[in-house]
């Protein structure tokens, strides 16, 4: 394989910028495990107010802050709705009914638009053996959607859907730094619609580690015990809570520079018909290659031959990904490697 020109496969293969290191060089730390680490506190507590909330745990991934939250919301043996390509049943592998004792039922994902009523239509009560719904999960902004924002106001009516059942809401919150800085809504209009958050520091934000789930001080102080359940408590963490504090601080407003490169690469590639710009709401660029002359796997081999990488997402879809240290040099490269091999 060529030397790496541009490295399109996610917003997590950033590296910390000097500036973080030195933060993280510098942090007071102690041990976590005994609730002792002073980064630890800072970070969890600026996290917490950012979204409105009480509290936040840090955790060493996405994933066991999805599933940790997950389990704060629905009992062993109750039912999540989700949708049909949501992260947590997609590439959590199997974790919340290995784990969490928990059912999930899905609709079919259509993006930003999805249809409150359908899912209100799907909510089960209990009674009768069947397993009553717990909680719905919602995923901001999308991965799998191509970093779709679900509109603010259908997450008011969905807030509204459990609030007349008696459901939690969950919110997959990855990237929902993307979904505040392109669609303009705070924060914490977002932490207030949802029972429960998880968000990622290493996805877009630069952090080298770690997630949060963010919610009520009682929900984190439980969330606390099952994180250690899963083996998740760490020791002097606030080496790596300091990169995060660091990209929180530093990083967010300009996820706007990573949305102006993924419109940019997708309007460059439009012309071979397998970009849409009119799709691209953040930092990801699905590539259609059902009229192309390479499926995604070809593609994948042949754009890495030539020095950029790629994500393949199925048998005829591939995922570019913008993020902090693509340059304008590497978007330019990508736009013509690819565009070369699309046509």
């Amino acid at each position: 394989m060529a030397d790496v020109l541009a490295d399109l496969r996610s917003d997590t293969v950033t590296r910390p910028t000097p500036a973080m290191r030195l933060a993280m060089a510098e942090a007071p730390v102690g041990d976590d495990v005994f609730d002792e680490d002073p980064t630890l506190h800072e970070l969890q507590s600026y996290a917490a107010s950012l979204f409105g909330h009480e509290a936040a745990l840090f955790t060493p991934s996405g994933c066991m802050a999805n599933q940790i939250a997950l389990q704060l919301v629905v009992p062993r043996a109750g039912e999540l709705l989700c949708d049909a390509d949501a992260h947590v049943v997609t590439y959590e592998m199997g974790a919340a009914a290995a784990y969490g004792g928990i059912s999930t039922r899905t609709w079919p994902f259509a993006g930003g638009a999805l249809d409150v009523a359908t899912v209100a239509g799907m909510i089960r009560p209990a009674g009768g053996y069947t397993v009553a719904t717990s909680a719905i999960a919602v995923e901001q902004t999308h991965n799998r959607g191509g970093g779709t924002i679900i509109p603010l106001e259908t997450l008011q009516a969905l807030r509204t859907v459990c609030d007349d059942a008696g459901l939690l809401l969950h919110c997959d919150g990855a990237r929902i730094w993307h979904a505040h800085v392109a669609a303009g809504v705070p924060l914490a209009t977002y932490g207030q619609l949802f029972d429960t958050l998880s968000v990622c520091l290493s996805k877009g934000l630069g952090a080298p580690v770690g997630s949060l789930v963010i919610g009520s001080a009682a929900r984190i102080a439980e969330a606390r015990l099952i994180r250690k359940r899963l083996g998740g408590g760490m020791r002097q963490a606030g080496i790596l809570a300091a990169g995060g504090l660091y990209a929180l601080r530093h990083h967010i407003d300009r996820l706007a520079d990573d949305h102006a490169k993924a419109r940019h690469l997708a309007a460059a590639l439009a012309p071979t018909g397998a970009a849409d710009p009119a799709r691209v709401e953040t930092n990801l660029v699905m590539l259609d290659l059902r009229a192309a002359p390479l499926d995604a796997a070809q593609l994948t081999a042949a754009a890495a031959e030539q020095g950029v990488l790629v994500s393949p997402f199925g048998p005829r879809t591939v995922r570019l990904t913008t993020h902090l240290d693509l340059t304008d040099d590497a978007v330019s490269t990508a736009a013509a490697v690819l565009t070369k091999l699309l046509t």
